[in-house]
């Protein structure tokens, strides 16, 4: 539930004020007075912060724990506050039940030799992060308004508000994706160049745009929408169906490319009346899978070099012309495809990670084509319930503490623990302070020392299947 201050009004000990005889008049007096103003003070109202609220955990029997959430109650966080100079806060989620649990410690002036060593450089400067999140798909959007209106807000604070893990991206499919209960476009009026025939669809307007503003009215900070296309209307695309294996007809500069370009444009036109901006669009959602789609699927397919070409000549133009200041991000596929898709396009650093659904049911849709996936949220509509699965928290400890305009700085391993499964990120903060991430993805413990060299040494372990999250201020 949300947090934040309230306040409380304490009532005075009995009726009468406190008047010792033995105290006389001069006494009795002051006695008066002295009460009188514990008496104001205490009728002042008092700022009460909630604690942050503890997981209910659930165990489904597949190797880890859920935490149970409803109308009523759901797991919270504190609003993060920087640690005292010389001090730390770390955060810990792990397999064994810890849902990003936080606790103190305090540098040290030296260290026991450990068996991995982590030392940050902070004059290495590296990428700029943008964020993390989530996409509100039509099967997310179903999920969430199956849900009671306070079990959503719980849903909805859970991922965005200061007692959540603050994502800041929310990706939007424009039209249908596989994660839709129907295959659809916004034109599907054949040869409809001049796309007189778009409009939206009432998964947008029903429940896609009011999520998406009670999201940003609970965000405290800025969050950043962006919209993928899956698919374009049947009639532009060569198999003449908006599901299965295709591509855009033509070629880049020609009426298809430039008519599909045009379709953003009227996508953020829309979105717009509706009081929702866009920071970005991306080109095209996984534009390699249009080679080995399932059948069904809604998608198109581009190479990195069709991909280059369309935005060149029709989609990056056709966003300068309009009055929209909206981003053009590329890729938006699977990681696998990373370096090779940014050296053709524009070789560049990735700078942020948006998750998929935000919310799936106990199936993994509704998915119209059959392609169930998991979810970092559960919703059992029936009981008013959702559950946060590992993934939540997981994805929390990035999202939580490193908020845009943090930059990723150098970190070294002494690389003395040849069979660690440790991975590592380092970033400092708009505000200045360090953040360290350790993930362990072996099955034992591992005793690690990080070291800052303004501030000395942290000596700490990575328990077997974890991930920490540790936060300081420089000095």
């Amino acid at each position: 539930m949300s947090r934040g201050v309230g306040t409380s009004w304490v009532m005075g000990p009995g009726a009468a004020p406190w008047d010792p005889p033995e105290l006389g008049d001069r006494g009795r007096a002051m006695g008066a007075a002295g009460i009188l103003g514990w008496l104001l003070l205490l009728l002042v109202p008092v700022p009460q912060v909630a604690a942050a609220r503890p997981c209910i955990p659930k165990d489904f029997g597949h190797g880890s724990l859920v935490c149970v959430c409803n109308a009523t109650y759901c797991d919270t966080l504190d609003p993060l506050v920087l640690p005292a100079p010389g001090s730390y806060v770390k955060y810990e989620s792990s397999k064994a039940g810890k849902r990003l649990e936080r606790s103190e410690g305090s540098f040290q002036s030296s260290l026991r030799t450990p068996e991995l060593l982590l030392t940050l450089n902070i004059s290495a400067l590296y990428q700029h992060v943008k964020g993390f999140g989530g996409s509100l798909s039509d099967a997310a959007a179903m999920n969430i308004l199956k849900l009671s209106q306070p079990a959503q807000d719980n849903l909805l604070r859970s991922y965005f508000s200061e007692s959540g893990i603050e994502y800041n991206l929310i990706r939007v499919p424009m039209a249908c994706s596989d994660f839709s209960v129907r295959p659809y476009s916004y034109d599907d009026v054949p040869d409809d160049y001049e796309l007189k025939h778009f409009r939206l669809v009432d998964e947008d307007v029903k429940m896609k745009i009011p999520l998406l503003r009670r999201a940003l009215a609970m965000s405290k900070r800025q969050l950043l929408l962006f919209a993928s296309p899956w698919t374009a209307p049947a009639w532009m695309r060569s198999n003449g169906d908006v599901r299965g294996k295709g591509t855009l007809k033509g070629h880049a500069g020609d009426k298809y490319h430039k008519t599909w370009a045009n379709y953003f444009i009227k996508f953020l036109d829309e979105y717009s009346k509706h009081n929702v901006t866009f920071w970005a669009v991306t080109a095209q959602n996984e534009p390699l899978a249009g080679l080995f789609t399932p059948p069904q699927a809604p998608t198109i397919a581009f190479t990195a070099a069709q991909q280059r070409d369309f935005i060149a000549q029709d989609l990056g133009p056709a966003l300068a012309r309009s009055p929209h200041r909206t981003r053009l991000l590329m890729l938006d596929d699977q990681r696998i495809h990373l370096p090779h898709w940014a050296k053709v396009v524009m070789n560049h650093f990735v700078s942020g990670w948006t998750d998929w659904n935000l919310a799936l049911d106990q199936e993994g849709g509704p998915n119209w084509v059959k392609n169930f996936v998991d979810s970092p949220v559960i919703v059992d509509g029936s009981k008013d319930i959702f559950y946060k699965q590992p993934m939540f928290y997981h994805l929390g400890h990035f999202s939580k503490f490193i908020p845009e305009g943090s930059r990723r700085v150098g970190l070294h391993s002494s690389r003395r623990c040849l069979l660690c499964q440790l991975e590592h990120v380092a970033v400092v903060r708009p505000d200045g302070a360090l953040v360290l991430v350790v993930l362990n993805r072996s099955g034992r413990d591992v005793p690690l020392g990080i070291r800052d060299p303004a501030m000395g040494f942290i000596e700490t372990v990575a328990p077997a299947h974890s991930i920490q999250t540790y936060l300081w201020r420089q000095q």
